[in-house]
């Protein structure tokens, strides 16, 4: 679990607003389209970008009650469809659309459990000291940054810190991934679980950076970020200029 997201508790929260298959004794064919709306919202929030089948599998629904409500989610602005990122080789024919969250879908999310959080952080500022705050962020933070450095020790050799990273990001549910730029690559979050709280308190935003920047071995620099108001938390990672002391005897010159 990430940071705060037990003061968050976004996980009881996703399962609140679900309409479950026989509850108050309704059978699962008379769900309402609305509640079966919010059932692929909030899987595509659990799991990330999905695809069609994926979100059908997981639903229990057929591909054209998926398709449809796809559409109306798309029509409303609360999903955007990409192409699928594909790694390695790639089969014949065109990649899967994916689906994602756009601005206006996670808004869906935000509930009383945010200001809970942003109460209880108040209290904890207001009983201990600002720098309280930093010092819970910083060991919440230090679990997920063990996790990830495992995960990105254990990447495909052809794939970059940046990218292992982001793979360890999306697990955790901020569906990130890269793009390449001229000096590196920008490391990108379409959801922060914790973006009402990160607005209250930038600190929680601080921190990961900084964990980030410890993670990758570069001083990396956020360019935006959710929590205030930008549409993608995007961090610049920038190329790392290997030194001669760097190379071993047989590269150097």
């Amino acid at each position: 679990m990430n940071l705060f997201a037990e003061l968050g508790h976004t996980g009881v929260v996703k399962k609140d607003q679900r309409v479950t298959a026989g509850a108050a004794g309704v059978p699962q064919s008379a769900e309402t389209d609305a509640s079966t709306r919010q059932r692929v919202a909030i899987s595509i929030l659990e799991h990330g970008p999905s695809t069609a089948a994926e979100l059908a599998e997981r639903l229990g629904l057929t591909p054209a009650a998926i398709r449809r409500h796809l559409d109306v989610l798309l029509a409303a602005g609360h999903l955007d469809a990409r192409e699928q990122r594909v790694y390695g080789a790639r089969g014949r024919g065109r990649p899967a659309k994916v689906f994602v969250l756009t601005d206006a879908g996670r808004s869906v999310f935000y509930t009383a459990y945010d200001d809970l959080a942003i109460e209880a952080l108040e209290f904890l500022a207001t009983s201990a000291g600002p720098d309280a705050v930093t010092r819970f962020a910083e060991a919440r933070m230090a679990e997920s940054e063990e996790r990830y450095r495992e995960r990105m020790a254990n990447a495909a050799p052809d794939t970059t810190s940046a990218q292992a990273l982001s793979v360890a990001l999306s697990e955790d549910g901020y569906v990130a991934s890269t793009l390449p730029s001229a000096i590196g690559e920008q490391l990108c979050q379409h959801h922060c679980p914790v973006a009402h709280v990160a607005a209250r308190f930038p600190q929680i935003c601080e921190v990961e950076t900084a964990a980030f920047s410890r993670l990758l071995g570069v001083h990396v620099q956020r360019l935006a970020t959710i929590a205030h108001g930008d549409g993608i938390c995007t961090t610049h990672v920038p190329n790392v200029r290997r030194t001669t002391t760097d190379m071993t005897t047989s590269e150097r010159p």
